[in-house]
């Protein structure tokens, strides 16, 4: 299967970032055609400073890397190296009704707050319906609340079919990230709106001090605790072996027990589960060309396959020359 997904570079990664679409993009690079990209042209609706775009773009890339992202088995690219998606985007825009794109979660969550929207956001589902039509993918991989834009991309690939000869492949949505929540520091989910997110390569000292003051419940040491369903024990899980998950579960149950116990158990574990990623990602720091070229051969390989697709929409609907008769 065609699997395509991509992430913005609006801040540092994440273990929300990880756990919730990270970690399944590495998963399905064994067995499927992988096509992830970095969405700096998406992250332009709310970065307004070249130099700090261009350096998140490029972390974006270093993290993925380090983090497992193969070149050899997945094609990772940047998404503005690639100009036919935006030559595609304008000829989905007019299939696009201004009703459908004013339905859309993000826009309406915006205008009820009273926040300005600029064009860029409202039109946000069309360009994310060019990355993945772009590419005959089969498979996106999103979280719950990205599913409307798959439907919204769908709606646009079935209208243009219609109006013009079948070309677009219709995208699936596969569901990532909805077996548990990522909690923040906060015990909300972890994101960068909320301020309560721990960063993935952030230096480990601070990275335990934020550890050490996430927020838990003031039930005396000595109560039982229900695991299932503490923040805390939610993240610990996601990184502890199931002996050590068994063993923290056992302290729950029986009590007597403070939270900073946990939460240094949840340092260590972080660290080690970690250690690897940050090791690659300190050799790739050390070769920024080595990255470049894999950016580059992805790049060369996306556009290749976007070239193709944007071709057969433009013949379509009537962008080429005729052909003789």
């Amino acid at each position: 299967m065609r699997v395509l997904s991509g992430i913005q570079p609006t801040g540092r990664f994440h273990w929300g970032n990880y756990f919730g679409a990270i970690r399944q993009y590495i998963d399905l690079q064994d067995d499927h055609d992988g096509y992830y990209f970095i969405a700096n042209l998406h992250a332009l609706t709310t970065i307004r400073d070249a130099e700090l775009l261009q350096q998140l773009t490029h972390d974006a890339a270093l993290d993925l890397l380090a983090l497992g992202l193969d070149p050899d088995k997945a094609t990772l690219f940047i998404q503005s190296d690639i100009p036919e998606v935006s030559q595609l985007t304008w000829i989905l825009m007019t299939c696009t009704s201004m009703g459908l794109l004013e339905r859309c979660v993000a826009y309406k969550e915006k205008k009820e707050k009273g926040i300005a929207a600029d064009a860029g956001l409202f039109t946000y589902p069309v360009l994310m319906s060019a990355d993945i039509l772009a590419y005959d993918s089969q498979w996106v991989p999103v979280g719950q609340d990205q599913v409307q834009h798959i439907e919204v991309c769908r709606d646009l690939a079935n209208s243009f079919n219609h109006h013009f000869k079948s070309t677009f492949v219709l995208p699936e949505a596969r569901i990532v990230g909805s077996a548990a929540k990522v909690p923040g520091t906060d015990g909300e989910k972890m994101s960068k709106s909320y301020d309560n997110t721990i960063g993935l390569f952030e230096e480990l000292k601070p990275q335990r001090k934020k550890i050490m003051r996430i927020q838990t419940d003031s039930r005396p040491m000595e109560d039982p605790k229900e695991p299932e369903g503490d923040h805390l024990f939610q993240l610990y899980q996601l990184m502890a072996t199931a002996e050590e998950i068994e063993e923290m579960a056992s302290l729950y149950r029986q009590g007597g027990f403070g939270y900073g116990h946990v939460k240094k158990a949840l340092a260590d574990v972080a660290e080690r589960y970690f250690a690897p990623a940050r090791e690659r990602r300190q050799e790739l720091e050390n070769h920024p060309d080595t990255v470049r070229d894999i950016l580059k051969a992805g790049a060369e390989r996306a556009r290749t396959v976007a070239a193709e697709v944007l071709a057969r929409a433009e013949e379509a609907c009537g962008l080429t020359a005729p052909k003789p008769h």
